[in-house]
């Protein structure tokens, strides 16, 4: 699962670097991980479907992996500053997984741009409150596990938001605390009952 590789993979190096660890350290580290990820898409036919995300990341036109996408910017476009009102949306009816990897657009298509707006500052809240809790720690360990969580969600909600408006390519990341999913809401609330309780 690439995004899921990913998410980890950023969380991980920011943890590294916050540790304190030599930065040509980490950027050897970096640079060899995305060298072998490449490698993957490229040239093992397993991971073709990665390479043929990417190339239809940067070439449109005759890319076979954007239908998603452009639906998505799309129903971001029409909802508009207002949107269309809860249940006028057409988007969850033409993208598969609309409820989970594109939940942002849907909301977008039917409460505007205003409610992103309001979901974006949330999460920021969520964030700042846990840096705050952080600049009061003493104990090193907790700072590391606190900040380790928080980069899980906000990476992950980063992720989802940049898949949806074409930031980034498509991975079929969920966005925290809102997309449908058993396995996704228990394990956000895992951890942010582990920053409640730290």
């Amino acid at each position: 699962d690439l995004g899921q590789t990913l998410l980890v993979g950023f969380s991980w190096a920011i943890l590294i670097l916050i540790s304190g660890i030599n930065l040509l350290f980490l950027i050897t580290i970096l640079g060899f991980g995305i060298a072998l990820l490449l490698y993957a898409a490229f040239f093992i036919p397993k991971f073709e479907y990665i390479k043929n995300r990417i190339k239809s990341f940067f070439d449109a036109e005759t890319g076979t992996h954007n239908a998603q996408s452009e639906k998505a910017i799309d129903s971001i476009n029409s909802g508009g500053y207002f949107g269309k009102g809860i249940g006028e949306g057409t988007l969850k009816n033409r993208v598969p997984e609309a409820h989970t990897d594109y939940i942002i657009s849907v909301i977008s298509e039917e409460f505007g741009v205003v409610a992103i707006i309001l979901i974006l500052f949330l999460f920021l809240i969520f964030i700042y409150s846990v840096f705050k809790k952080v600049y009061y720690e003493n104990e090193e360990k907790i700072k590391l596990i606190l900040v380790g969580c928080a980069s899980l969600i906000l990476v992950q909600a980063m992720i989802h938001i940049g898949v949806n408006i074409r930031l980034f390519p498509t991975t079929g990341m969920t966005l925290p605390f809102i997309s449908y999913g058993g396995s996704s809401i228990i394990s956000i609330s895992i951890l942010s009952g582990i920053i409640l309780n730290l």
